[in-house]
């Protein structure tokens, strides 16, 4: 996972301005994500997960169905994405001697040229698409 895309998805669930003071917290550490460490950034998200934890954790009931729900859904959405791609946001890290970066830009240029060129092919069978990617990606 790619940590700019990353930063997208919390971008999605919590907007550019959020209002609640955990939703400005969480994208205040999701904002260190690029200039930190793996260990630095996991300990501010345990650290703010602790701090509003029973916040996430309020229940609202429908009247009409007397069901319950989370109040906060997009910010336990939000949450939860950070902590399960969290493994593979600093990959770039573990393996720090392969020079990998910890975005994805470059290669998203590459696919955007083969969706384009695949788009002008429109009728290709599928055993021919995947000979074009191949000699593609080969080029």
């Amino acid at each position: 996972m790619c940590q700019f895309h990353q930063v997208a998805i919390i971008r999605r669930y919590l907007t550019r301005n959020p209002r609640l003071p955990a939703a400005i917290e969480l994208t205040r550490v999701v904002s260190l994500m690029k200039q930190t460490d793996k260990e630095s950034f996991e300990g501010a998200l345990n650290e703010w997960h602790n701090k509003w934890e029973s916040f996430l954790n309020e229940r609202k009931k429908n009247e009409e169905t007397g069901k319950s729900f989370y109040a906060h859904k997009r910010l336990r959405s939000a949450y939860r994405s950070l902590k399960t791609n969290l493994k593979w946001l600093f990959t770039w890290y573990d393996y720090i001697e392969l020079n990998i970066p910890n975005t994805t830009n470059a290669i998203d240029g590459h696919f955007a040229d083969l969706k384009n060129k695949l788009r002008n092919h429109n009728g290709l069978s599928i055993e021919r698409k995947k000979k074009f990617i191949d000699g593609f990606l080969k080029a």
